[in-house]
């Protein structure tokens, strides 16, 4: 059985036995809050248990590092939305410990890359078009660095209200203990 058949299978079960009932939610969040977090699968559950989160209590938006790379990108659109259309009145961002993007190597990415496929051509084509794929791959020295990254572009950006508070915190991938690492309540 391939793993679309599994998942598909558990899913008619689970609608079936009307499993779904226990997580209905409103769109809007209830507390009102906007996380930004890293995909890492170890936080799928432990994220929302060390927050005290509840299906429909957030906006989680997550990718690779929690970091935002484009100030006019998907991420911050994301974040927009739940502030604009959705409620959210905070920002939470939330890097984590052990972090991959901390050690992320775009030399050996890209080599891995080449190894499943993508033709040389196309390294060239996008270098070519001013895509400098070094950049685009590189991660962040220290998850707090990340971590402060992304607060000071969402803090910064233009079509955000005014006073909007924008945190960010830590969460050790293996306890859930959450550190405070900019307290958005004190900024301007």
């Amino acid at each position: 059985m391939t793993k679309i058949s599994e998942i598909l299978e558990y899913n008619k079960n689970f609608v079936e036995n009307k499993e779904y009932e226990t997580y209905i939610a409103d769109k809007f969040p209830a507390k009102k809050l906007a996380i930004v977090t890293c995909m890492d699968t170890r936080l799928v559950e432990l994220l929302p248990r060390a927050m005290n989160l509840r299906n429909g209590d957030a906006k989680i938006i997550k990718n690779a590092g929690a970091i935002i790379s484009q100030p006019f990108g998907s991420v911050m659109r994301s974040v927009l939305v739940a502030i604009y259309e959705l409620g959210a009145e905070q920002v939470i961002v939330v890097g984590h410990t052990g972090c991959g993007m901390a050690s992320i190597n775009a030399d050996r990415m890209i080599a891995s890359m080449h190894e499943r496929g993508i033709h040389p051509e196309v390294f060239n084509t996008l270098e070519n078009s001013g895509i400098k794929l070094k950049r685009f791959l590189r991660g962040f020295s220290s998850e707090k660095e990340g971590v402060i990254h992304t607060v000071e572009i969402i803090k910064n950006h233009p079509l955000l209200p005014p006073h909007l508070p924008v945190h960010g915190m830590l969460i050790d991938s293996t306890t859930g203990e959450l550190e405070l690492v900019v307290d958005g309540s004190e900024q301007d």
